[in-house]
């Protein structure tokens, strides 16, 4: 288990390091000037060169790679040079002196994600841990109307096989797989939002806090959540009531299940007692994938209803040309979604020894 666990550690670090590399590269040898982009249309050759300095930018490529991986790595090593581009700035994040050689110095840090550009030189960290949580929050609230209203369907489903109702429900599962996310928020906030305003009271746009009428301070506000939640889970919804139903109808045809029913059992007890769990398996498998794709997926979702989460602030940043908001956002969710699949293959590999051979 130790050895399969190295394996999956090891399998991690080197797609986080391709992840990296591949951010880095898309980004940086984008036609334009970063330096432009910052500054605007009233700059002068002196501001640019100032700017470029002052982020690396007139570094060759190989050079800005290695300075954005020193940044990111959280043991880093730093020139004690006052006038280097590598020089360990008091201000630039907080950390631990390990030792020194020379002019290099060793420290150990949190990853460095640098500044915005257009946010007053806002460290992205910081633009993160304020808007993550808001897309964490709406990803487990669609991930739970998943489970609840998809393992509820499939049961139906399975339980009516045949009749017009399984054909109903068979029909709104391809249409919720088919219909592209940003098409359905957009259908959902107009019809729940605005037509049906007067029945629902929900709104067309909001995020989880809003500011009073008087611009005092801000509460929370529950309703916000719940169309971006459904139109986020209505993919994964689709997905486990068709697993659900197919999962249970091949165990329902087992023979211990026929064994139940020559019992007397109705087929609610058999489902409760002996069909459900044993279905659950590959509606677990594609939970735990779902939920890692619902953190890239929220970005449409969340700019459509004017959700303040992490997806709103890379489409503003995409918008304004923030590299390092777009750079560090992209590579927060990419390593969310390598620690999530690799947890899953841990927990499969404990739970099955076979996995582990």
């Amino acid at each position: 288990m130790f050895s399969y666990l190295l394996n999956k550690i090891g399998y991690a670090l080197l797609t986080l390091l391709g992840v990296v590399t591949v951010i880095f590269l898309l980004f940086t040898l984008l036609p334009g000037d970063p330096a432009q982009m910052m500054l605007g249309q009233n700059e002068t050759e002196e501001q640019l060169q100032t700017v470029r300095k002052k982020y690396g930018f007139d570094k060759p490529i190989s050079k800005q790679y290695l300075y954005y991986i020193n940044d990111l790595s959280p043991i880093s090593f730093h020139s004690m040079n006052e006038g280097d581009f590598s020089y360990l700035k008091g201000n630039k994040y907080s950390h631990t002196q390990l030792f020194t050689i020379g002019n290099t110095a060793t420290v150990v840090k949190f990853p460095y994600l640098r500044t915005s550009f257009q946010k007053n030189d806002k460290n992205v960290s910081d633009v993160i841990k304020e808007t993550l949580p808001n897309t964490a929050l709406l990803a487990v609230s669609a991930i739970c109307i998943a489970i609840i209203l998809g393992i509820l369907l499939g049961i139906i489903s399975a339980m009516t096989k045949d009749t017009w109702v399984d054909k109903m429900i068979q029909l709104l599962s391809t249409l919720g797989m088919s219909v592209p996310s940003f098409f359905s928020a957009i259908i959902f906030a107009w019809l729940f939002g605005y037509v049906l305003h007067e029945y629902t009271h929900l709104n067309m746009t909001g995020s989880l806090y809003e500011v009073d009428d008087f611009g005092e301070g801000s509460y929370i506000q529950w309703k916000n959540l719940i169309l971006p939640a459904i139109v986020l889970g209505i993919r994964p919804l689709a997905v486990v009531t068709q697993l659900m139903r197919n999962s249970l109808l091949e165990v329902m045809s087992q023979d211990y299940i026929r064994t139940a029913k020559a019992k007397g059992l109705s087929m609610i007890q058999i489902i409760r007692r002996h069909a459900l769990k044993n279905s659950l398996n590959p509606v677990i498998t594609a939970i735990s994938g779902w939920f890692a794709s619902m953190l890239a997926g929220a970005v449409f979702v969340e700019y459509i209803f004017g959700w303040n989460g992490l997806g709103k602030e890379i489409v503003n940043a995409l918008n304004t040309l923030d590299l390092p908001v777009i750079m560090g956002s992209v590579l927060v969710i990419a390593t969310m979604f390598i620690l999530i699949n690799i947890f899953v293959d841990i927990i499969y590999g404990w739970l099955d020894p076979r996995i582990r051979m």
